[in-house]
C-alpha cells in the first residue's frame, strides 16, 4: 500500500492550500484516513480525520478554517485549508486505517499506514 502527499507549497498568511492523498494498493478502499502535521521541535498531531461512513472530526483550533473530504471513487484524500496562519506551517502526513473501523480517530497510534508527508510553509 502507498499514500502519496500532494499539493504543498508556500503561501501568504491567510492564503488557500488543499492537499491531496493518493491512496494505492488498498483493497478495499481504507475504512478511515487522517491529515497530521508536525512542525520543527513539535510533536506530530492530528488536525483532521474522517470514516468511510463520512464522520469527521477536526482539531479544536482548526474548525471552520478546514476541510477533509475524500473521492472514494479514486481513492483520494482531500485537506482544504483556509486562512492559513504561520504557525500553521508544518509536515503535513497523510495517514490511513484499513482495518474496520469507521471512527475518525486524530489519534497517530490508531493509523498504521503513512505517506512521506508535505511541506507547507505560511509565511507574512
Amino acid at each position: 500500500v502507498q499514500l502519496v502527499e500532494s499539493g504543498g507549497g508556500s503561501v501568504q498568511t491567510g492564503g488557500s492550500l488543499r492537499l491531496s492523498c493518493a491512496a494505492s494498493g488498498y483493497t478495499p478502499s481504507p475504512y478511515r484516513m487522517a491529515w497530521f502535521r508536525q512542525a520543527p521541535g513539535k510533536e506530530r498531531e492530528g488536525v483532521a480525520a474522517i470514516g468511510r461512513t463520512g464522520m469527521t472530526a477536526y482539531k479544536d483550533s482548526e474548525k471552520g478554517r478546514l476541510t477533509i473530504s475524500q473521492d472514494k471513487t479514486k481513492n483520494t484524500l482531500f485537506l482544504q485549508m483556509n486562512r492559513l496562519k504561520s504557525e500553521e506551517s508544518a509536515m503535513y502526513y497523510c495517514a490511513a486505517d484499513s482495518r474496520y473501523n469507521n471512527y475518525a480517530s486524530l489519534q497517530e497510534l490508531e493509523y498504521p499506514d503513512w505517506g512521506r508527508g508535505i511541506q507547507v510553509t505560511v509565511s507574512s
